[in-house]
């Protein structure tokens, strides 16, 4: 009786504890990149994208240092499945927020974003993890293998050169530094580090117990371990990139939000994808294959959307959500 309490109640609170941290990290990343003179672009992109990346990216490498049969399949796994939740149920989430936000009257419809910054987010990532995906079907030549894993950890460097040169603005005023709020300081450098890297902490924190929950609420209620494992855990390491951009969503400053997630998806094709390449067969199968043709095409969808009408539509953020919904269809079926 306890134990049918005790986790549905470890369950609620890990997502209390994942929220109140992504608003100290968002408020901390925020004066970290204001500190560092970086554009929103820069901040979203790659300081906050790689900040929350981290949980998730942690998931392949202990499965590979384990050592434990099975172990380069989970990798695998978790691998592909961080760009597919970001494209699809990232993308969904954020745009459901403009329309709730808007319905509050917290905000306009119209997302103001950096385009620039999005475009080249989403061209990098179509180019870095196509070309990903087709490594599966190369033959298993270790030495090309490794020439590709490489050329795909390189690639994030040069992303992230291009990315600190672009010229964008950081004009919005910023909150108080909740830190310094709390104890009547000024808004220091190293108070800014303490809250980021204490914020992140709780994350990782977070979503550990938030996992944990979740795989004894399923084994209550009899859900099976493979539709856990491809879809219940990878939204629960992906859900400080959602959070972190409904709350910039919130906030009205969209290209934080939308560059959080884009920016997560080219360092998720590039690093941990090039960990799965030299270290694993990288054979893409059935669900996994699945999860990336449909990761490259949401992300296509928003990126011509982007190329034509030099803007970002909330409406075709939610086009992420039938992609999802195509997939879970792909797993009964």
């Amino acid at each position: 009786m306890l134990e049918s309490l005790a986790y549905p109640a470890l369950l609620i609170a890990s997502l209390g504890l994942i929220l109140f941290a992504c608003e100290l990290f968002t408020n901390g990343i925020e004066w970290t990149g204001r500190k560092l003179k970086l554009s929103d672009g820069a901040t979203g992109s790659i300081l906050a994208a790689v900040g929350t990346a981290l949980p998730e990216t942690s998931i392949p490498i202990i499965a590979l240092m384990a050592g434990k049969a099975g172990g380069a399949d989970i990798a695998v796994g978790a691998i592909a499945g961080a760009p597919f939740m970001l494209a699809t149920l990232g993308f969904f989430v954020t745009g459901t927020a403009v329309f709730y936000f808007t319905r509050k009257g917290r905000r306009g419809l119209s997302m103001k974003v950096d385009t620039t910054v999005i475009t080249r987010d989403l061209g990098f990532f179509l180019v870095i993890y196509t070309a990903a995906f087709v490594t599966t079907f190369i033959p298993g030549h270790h030495t090309l293998r490794l020439v590709v894993a490489i050329c795909l950890a390189s690639s994030y460097g040069y992303y992230t050169w291009v990315t600190l040169r672009h010229a964008g603005h950081s004009d919005h005023e910023l909150d108080e530094l909740h830190l310094s709020k709390f104890f009547h300081l000024d808004n220091h450098s190293g108070f800014i580090a303490v809250q980021v890297l204490a914020s992140l902490g709780l994350i990782v924190m977070g979503a550990h117990l938030f996992v944990v929950a979740v795989e004894h609420v399923s084994a209550m209620f009899g859900v099976p371990a493979m539709l856990l494992s491809l879809l219940i855990t990878p939204v629960a390491t992906e859900l400080p990139e959602k959070m972190n951009s409904v709350l910039w969503i919130k906030g009205g400053k969209d290209t934080l939000a939308i560059g959080n997630i884009t920016g997560a998806m080219v360092f998720q094709a590039s690093f941990p994808v090039a960990i799965g390449v030299a270290f694993t067969p990288w054979a893409l199968s059935g669900p996994t294959m699945v999860s990336a043709v449909i990761a490259i095409f949401s992300a296509g969808v928003c990126y011509i959307s982007l190329k034509r009408r030099k803007s970002l539509s909330p409406a075709v953020l939610l086009t992420g959500g039938a992609f999802y919904l195509a997939f879970i269809a792909y797993l009964f079926v």
